[in-house]
């Protein structure tokens, strides 16, 4: 896949002389697009056959968080109550695990379709970004499944009420409402865990800078409170799980565009000189 780019000027006039001659028509454009889809596909679902064999061990691997709160695996106990609700279950359950494991291919195949028309300073500079980006993911989806959710469901089951002289209030979970939780959970961490790749791509291409981000602190803090009570459920652990690392990486973000300003000074005082 090549992409149609105006000739450059001055500095850019070498990755110009590069590109030159590479433009494609939209029809190849369109072929290259089916073949990097298909192969995605491919992928996807070979793996979602792969793991649909073996979703009742992918989700007991899920159910550690809650095997960590009962501290006892005699107690963790989830019905269903439809037929086929574990039915999907397994077949979401399936899904997630080959989507999330195909990401790095999938990030490779969209890669591969850009990369023809990108100068080559700029593909450099797109792929520490893109090693980035699964890495930040598996952070955030580490820190739902060793603290934040065991946490939460330590604080639901503090909820559960019983006694021989009072009713008796049981957390009786299904199967469906805890995949939901886990999964919104880990895709919530592992999306908002790019903020500093998000923030700092902005910052090569000069949409925003580091003065920006300092100024706008009082605004973000407002706004990732806002993000942890809408992306998460209605617990504190949960919310202040999400709300604090979105914080930190905001503050590593403006370090990370501040690095990128100063390279960028630099470069130019060297093409000055």
């Amino acid at each position: 896949m090549s992409d149609t780019t105006p000739v450059p000027s001055g500095d850019d006039a070498g990755d110009g002389d590069e590109l030159a001659g590479t433009e494609a028509p939209l029809l190849e454009h369109l072929v290259e697009l089916r073949k990097r889809i298909m192969y995605a596909l491919l992928a996807v679902g070979t793996l979602f056959v792969g793991f649909f064999f073996i979703a009742d061990h992918l989700f007991d691997f899920l159910l550690g968080p809650f095997k960590a709160a009962t501290g006892n695996i005699e107690d963790v106990r989830l019905i269903y109550t439809a037929p086929q609700e574990y039915f999907f279950t397994q077949l979401s359950v399936a899904l997630f695990f080959a989507v999330a494991l195909a990401f790095p291919f999938l990030a490779a195949q969209i890669y591969a379709f850009v990369a023809p028309g990108l100068y080559k300073k700029e593909r450099k500079a797109f792929l520490p970004y893109l090693m980035a980006t699964p890495v930040l993911f598996l952070a955030g989806a580490a820190l739902v499944y060793y603290v934040v959710m065991p946490l939460a469901m330590r604080f639901f089951l503090a909820m559960e009420v019983g006694g021989p002289e009072s009713i008796s209030i049981q957390m009786e979970t299904r199967v469906s409402e805890y995949l939901g939780l886990v999964m919104t959970l880990l895709l919530a961490f592992g999306v908002c865990f790019q903020l500093p790749v998000v923030l700092t791509l902005l910052a090569r291409i000069e949409v925003i800078n580091s003065q920006q981000l300092k100024s706008w602190r009082k605004y973000a803090v407002v706004a990732v409170l806002v993000v942890a009570a809408f992306l998460t459920p209605p617990d504190p652990i949960s919310q202040i799980g999400l709300a604090l690392p979105m914080l930190l990486l905001y503050e590593m973000s403006i370090l990370s565009v501040r690095l990128v300003e100063r390279r960028r000074a630099r470069n130019s005082d060297v093409a000055d000189a």
